[in-house]
């Protein structure tokens, strides 16, 4: 794989911009939905490009990274495949009730194929049944952003017509034709061969079902983070209601946020607080946080600093 770095700059949403400051150069407003103007840091994204199919792998969101919203997941549906390929979102997400489970650009439900090999290499939907399951495919150059996943749970398999899909947990993944919004499981088990995905790429069950779990602590060593995208929404939702993410470089210096934040994706270790100055409750992350309250962060992150 080969690393490399490049700018740019915080993205805006919504009604307002995230306002960044110092410690010491201005009081943060605790507790705000709706952060006053201001201009916010620029962040440099880390880029990894798998070197099997050529896509460059990045952190954060496609709205955080700033990607064309006429291309990609969101791109017409009589676009060419090549604008559809432009870039791929795969994110955490709470589907028909099943969380977590992962969701596209566009918040259309992922799914996998029990017929498909676990690391087998190959898809078994082909012809016909990639009409009905349409597989996600890329191509070299696709940008996949997939904030909430472990990037070791990303991979790529060959399909029979030469197209590359994307895997997640060794498992080939699909949309359902017949999902036309946000929330739509309704290739939920049929046949008792296709299964909403999770995040590990395993079936995504009901919360009630499914453990809590808190991000692993940073491992020794870990690499102190250099960026970091916060989201006001948990399972990093920048794209319903009034959620929005910034983009904010990691300094040596505490810095806060107006407001809180219910989710992140650092790219190293970064250290959080529950509230403004470096103050309250706080935690040593180096993975993606889909909800802060596992943390005990009910109310999200409001300062952070360099781990």
């Amino acid at each position: 794989m080969r690393r490399n770095q490049v700018g740019f700059a915080a993205a805006l949403f919504a009604v307002g911009v995230i306002a960044l400051t110092a410690c010491g150069q201005g009081a943060a407003q605790s507790g705000s939905a709706a952060p006053a103007p201001e201009t916010a840091q620029e962040q440099n994204a880390s880029v990894e490009t798998d070197s099997q199919s050529g896509v460059d792998l990045l952190r954060g969101s496609a709205n955080s990274n700033k990607a064309d919203q006429n291309t990609g997941d969101r791109a017409p549906a009589t676009a060419s495949p090549e604008v559809k390929r432009k870039w791929v979102e795969l994110r955490v997400a709470n589907a028909g009730g099943l969380e977590p489970a992962v969701v596209n650009g566009k918040g259309l439900t992922v799914y996998w194929f029990s017929d498909d090999p676990v690391k087998g290499g190959v898809s078994n939907c082909n012809g016909d049944c990639a009409k009905t399951w349409s597989p996600i495919t890329v191509s070299k150059g696709t940008k996949l952003f997939f904030p909430g996943i472990k990037r070791e749970n990303i991979g790529f398999v060959k399909r029979q017509d030469g197209a590359t899909q994307v895997t997640i947990g060794g498992r080939p993944i699909y949309l359902f034709n017949k999902d036309e919004k946000p929330g739509d499981i309704l290739g939920q088990n049929i046949g008792n061969k296709w299964f909403v995905i999770n995040p590990e790429g395993k079936r995504a069950v009901a919360p009630a079902e499914a453990p809590a779990t808190q991000p692993a602590p940073p491992a020794p060593g870990a690499k102190p983070a250099s960026s970091v995208t916060f989201f006001t929404g948990k399972n990093f939702d920048d794209f319903s209601g009034n959620n929005f993410a910034t983009g904010v470089k990691v300094d040596a210096q505490c810095a806060d946020l107006r407001g809180g934040f219910r989710s992140l994706s650092p790219d190293g270790a970064v250290k959080i607080w529950s509230e403004p100055g470096c103050k309250g409750k706080s935690a040593v992350v180096s993975d993606d946080v889909a909800d802060t309250t596992v943390l005990g962060f009910p109310d999200g992150v409001k300062s952070y600093i360099r781990a």
